[in-house]
């Protein structure tokens, strides 16, 4: 056997090992919450605000709630200083300032969650409890923070697919007298417009997906918020909270949990995917 066939074998087993550990993961995940999902029943698990699993109560719509308006408030946040951020470097700045500012905003993808909360907590909070009331501990707080955490993938997502417009774009618009501006809100914008998206939905699955940051700066409340200044407890925050004294039909409902959190980000991944692959 030549080199070329080993190191194509050594290759595909490594990449056969990654898809088996996501097949067994997502078997495990199954497994272990179906079987209250079926015993709840769907709707009642899906539509109930009562959680009370000690009374026999598994009802997780106040988390979902709460999960879609701390993303979405991410998103509001971030999405729009994300995406001038990477409007400024891919078009406006030149590339050696570029090649240096991508890079270190590309870092902060690497800072822990945690830290962030804690950061969160010394500064954020304090802030919201001085000036808008509240406990601190709020909606807010976790929005905020979730939308500081995306914009490394939605700026440097979104300056991919900015830099990849080709230049003919460009020149063809100011040749016809188009001012810089003009090109990139008109023809750059547009053409770039499956990749931002791209970057939007992976940044909404980021958002969704973490924990101890929002564990350490949302309060934690069981109740669906009816203000951005209470307190509320996502999906990820309930399953970490109770998961290590959890036992028999909880820790069930906790798996039924990453189940629901399971199809949301994969539903968010393959329509970022497909959207891709459509342009």
């Amino acid at each position: 056997m030549d080199r070329g066939k080993f190191v194509e074998r050594v290759l595909f087993l490594l990449a056969l090992s990654s898809i088996s550990s996501l097949v067994i993961i997502t078997i495990f995940i199954f497994e272990e919450g179906l079987p209250l999902i079926f015993h709840t029943g769907l709707k009642d698990f899906i539509f109930s605000s009562h959680w009370a699993p000690t009374k026999g109560h598994f009802g997780i719509a106040a988390m979902i709630i709460s999960s879609i308006l701390v993303t979405l408030g991410a998103m509001v946040l971030g999405v729009p200083l994300g995406l001038a951020c990477a409007i400024v470097l891919a078009e406006f700045c030149s590339e050696r300032l570029r090649g240096l500012l991508k890079p270190t905003l590309e870092l902060l993808a690497g800072i822990p969650s945690v830290v962030y909360g804690f950061l969160g907590v010394i500064w954020l909070v304090p802030l919201i409890r001085n000036y808008l009331g509240g406990p601190g501990l709020s909606l807010l707080a976790a929005a905020v923070i979730l939308g500081i955490m995306i914009l490394p993938t939605v700026i440097s997502i979104s300056i991919d697919a900015l830099t990849a417009v080709p230049d003919v774009y460009r020149d063809g618009s100011i040749a016809l007298g188009a001012t810089q501006w003009q090109t990139v809100h008109r023809v750059v914008l547009p053409a770039a417009s499956s990749g931002i998206i791209t970057a939007v939905i992976l940044g909404m699955g980021r958002a969704v997906g973490e924990t101890m940051a929002v564990i350490m700066v949302a309060g934690n409340a069981l109740k669906i918020p009816t203000s951005i200044l209470d307190p509320v407890r996502t999906l990820t925050s309930n399953i970490a909270l109770e998961l290590g004294y959890a036992a028999g039909r909880h820790r069930e409902a906790l798996f039924a949990t990453g189940i629901v959190l399971f199809v949301i980000i994969m539903i968010l991944n393959l329509s970022a995917t497909l959207l891709a692959r459509r342009k």
